[in-house]
């Protein structure tokens, strides 16, 4: 079976994007199937989330799906979305604000600039939730407990506020990712603050693992280290690609960021029986 794709990248997070009406006959129980294999490092397209994309309802200028690497689907990226705003601008069929809908919800999005294929857009993310007791929530770990912030910005986040990056954070990060306390699983950033607008973080993301950057990683990050009076609005956040740009404004938090399209081309899967 022939799968057509565009793939994107923003600040390292990558993600491959298919036209639903591209997949006739398709069934739903062989998405996540088509998912872990398009998104494989080494037999597939590679990506951290593949992406199902379908025209708009006249409430937006499209609709997205999105399935992490292993298969599993995921209410929002901020990455990603923002890689399916540019592709949609790339079509020539909508510009300036676009409006997408996500599983979290209808984001607006703001394309700043755009040239030969690649931009830098704004996100509306909304307003974060801060789950009841999660300022400073103990998590028992297999090391002894951290303080560690719990938030939802669309999806669920878990920040853990270090003094140094240089530790074994990938081996927490999957600990923490399915410990017993998140039965629906969680994303996991670890920041470190170096100034009042500064911040380094890396990220461990839910059903992907480590990756490069995360945009509602970058964002729970900064609105945990906001929430604990470490830093005041806008924040850069330095991941271990391209920066990202945090701000709080009003009711919600805007995430800003560049975003690439990078291929496109056709993925030949083997269909299987599930």
């Amino acid at each position: 079976m022939k799968v057509p794709f565009c793939k994107a990248q923003g600040a390292g997070n990558d993600f491959v994007y298919t036209w639903e009406a591209e997949l006739p006959g398709l069934g739903e129980e062989e998405l996540p199937l088509l998912a872990k294999a398009i998104c494989h490092r080494h037999k597939g397209i590679g990506a951290d989330g593949w992406y199902l994309v379908r025209p708009g309802d006249g409430q937006c200028d499209a609709a997205i799906r999105l399935f992490n690497s292993d298969g599993s689907p995921a209410e929002l990226s901020g990455n990603g979305t923002r890689c399916a705003a540019l592709v949609l601008a790339a079509t020539g069929n909508v510009s300036g604000l676009l409006r997408i809908r996500t599983g979290a919800g209808i984001k607006t999005l703001r394309m700043l600039r755009m040239e030969s294929g690649a931009g830098w857009l704004e996100m509306d993310m909304g307003r974060p939730v801060l789950r009841e007791g999660g300022l400073r929530y103990r998590l028992p770990l297999r090391d002894g407990d951290r303080e560690v912030t719990l938030l939802d910005v669309g999806n669920p986040q878990c920040a853990v506020i270090v003094d140094s990056l240089a530790f074994a954070w990938q081996a927490l990060g999957a600990e923490i990712e399915r410990h017993p306390d998140f039965p629906n699983r969680t994303n996991v950033s670890f920041v470190k603050v170096l100034d009042r607008h500064d911040i380094e973080a890396r990220f461990y993301e839910r059903g992907a693992g480590p990756t490069l950057s995360s945009g509602t990683g970058a964002t729970g990050a900064v609105v945990a280290a906001m929430y604990l009076g470490l830093v005041e609005s806008p924040v850069e956040v330095r991941t271990q690609a391209e920066c990202l740009q945090v701000s709080w404004r009003g009711e919600g938090v805007l995430l800003a960021g560049p975003a690439e399209i990078v291929g496109k081309g056709e993925f030949f899967w083997q269909r299987r029986r599930v």
